[in-house]
């Protein structure tokens, strides 16, 4: 696979995992979803800077 594609599935990936937690756990707490949705997402750019930024 090219670069372009890894990054759009893992992107894909990032949105799907955010918005399946804000739908499962955290309809109604506005804090608590932000939150989580920042904590999701500073994960994803750990990971992707130890294992695919090459």
């Amino acid at each position: 696979m090219t670069k372009n594609a890894t990054i759009a599935i893992y992107l894909i990936a990032m949105v799907v995992t955010v918005v399946a937690v804000d739908i499962l756990f955290f309809r109604q707490h506005f804090w608590e979803r932000l939150l989580s949705n920042i904590g999701i997402v500073m994960i994803y750019i750990s990971f992707y800077l130890r294992f695919l930024k090459h």
